[in-house]
């Protein structure tokens, strides 16, 4: 089931768990766990894109290794908060993971990798080594985002 907001998807979820952020673009999709407690959410990997059943299966065993109960992707709207293109590319990215049986939260990422490209120039990191993890840490922007959500969805 897809859910465009925190508290169905935290209703779909009673106990909790890992869950994943994905922040999908044309040539990479980066990805995010967070604590099964739903603290704190780290950068994991970037895949490169290839055909979609290649994607989704790298996909589907980190979901596997982690034993992931949800999955938060990355919904890139316009900054007057209409679809873009790339967000219907997001929201069908959502509908093709649904065979996976795992809740989705589609979550607004206007902002994430100017956060993400921000806070890794404050850490004095390289601009090689922004590109190669640049999506990962903005797919851990969009996770803890909805993770906060999700713990005020709880009270």
């Amino acid at each position: 089931m897809i859910h465009m907001t925190a508290a169905p998807f935290r209703a779909a979820l009673p106990e909790g768990g890992v869950l994943m952020g994905l922040d999908p673009g044309t040539k990479t999709i980066g990805l995010a766990l967070c604590d099964a407690g739903w603290r704190f959410a780290s950068p994991a990997t970037t895949i490169h894109r290839r055909k979609f059943r290649e994607d989704k299966a790298g996909i589907a065993a980190l979901i596997a290794a982690r034993e992931v109960r949800g999955l938060v992707i990355g919904l890139p709207l316009n900054m007057d908060g209409s679809d873009s293109p790339r967000a219907q590319a997001a929201r069908a990215m959502a509908r093709n993971l649904g065979d996976l049986e795992l809740p989705i939260l589609m979550w607004d990422e206007r902002w994430s990798t100017v956060a993400a490209t921000r806070a890794m120039i404050d850490q004095d990191m390289s601009r090689a080594r922004r590109a190669e993890r640049i999506d990962a840490h903005a797919a851990a922007l969009i996770l803890q985002g909805a993770i906060d959500a999700l713990a005020g969805a709880m009270f």
